[in-house]
């Protein structure tokens, strides 16, 4: 067993939420977490998490993409723990809008999502280019709005397993 899951097992399940908080952003999800206690390594851990988060209500995903900051962003909608922040500049660092035209093009499709959609757009950038994350925003502009949720919480939970993995020190 980890000693980052030795020492969570035995918080108490107010200080157990208020950490792994920072992996997704839903309250109801690090709840759920929480309450599944002891765990003994990551694959379970990994596990229970996939299954709250396919649990929980439409409110609740919004809730974790408020966490997130736009896209070529540095900020998120609502305050962020210290981890949580840090972890979506290590996520955006490969996005790469250098120059001006790009970062117009992105700042404009966040605008028009944000439009359709009522929220901002979330995609796993772990490892994209800004391009790459161009082009996907653009296709996903397209999608009806149940589409569009079904992508954006599977963006969301892949997100969310590399920051659990993460904060496991994988």
């Amino acid at each position: 067993m980890s000693e980052v899951l030795k020492r969570w097992n035995l918080l108490s399940p107010e200080e157990a939420e208020k950490e792994i908080l920072a992996c997704c952003g839903s309250q109801a999800w690090a709840r759920g977490i929480a309450e599944r206690r002891p765990f003994e390594d990551a694959a379970p851990l990994l596990a229970a998490s996939d299954q709250v988060w396919r649990g929980l209500r439409k409110q609740d995903w919004l809730e974790a993409c408020e966490s997130h900051p736009r896209i070529g962003e540095s900020a998120a909608k609502k305050a962020a723990s210290g981890r949580s922040a840090e972890w979506s500049a290590q996520e955006q660092r490969s996005v790469g809008v250098e120059d001006d035209a790009s970062k117009s093009a992105l700042a404009e499709g966040n605008r028009e999502y944000e439009a359709r959609f009522g929220r901002i757009f979330i995609v796993c950038a772990s490892g994209k280019g800004g391009a790459e994350i161009l082009a996907i925003l653009r296709r996903r502009l397209q999608n009806d709005d149940d589409t569009e949720w079904r992508e954006t919480a599977e963006q969301q939970r892949q997100i969310t397993q590399i920051r659990l993995r993460k904060w496991l020190g994988e």
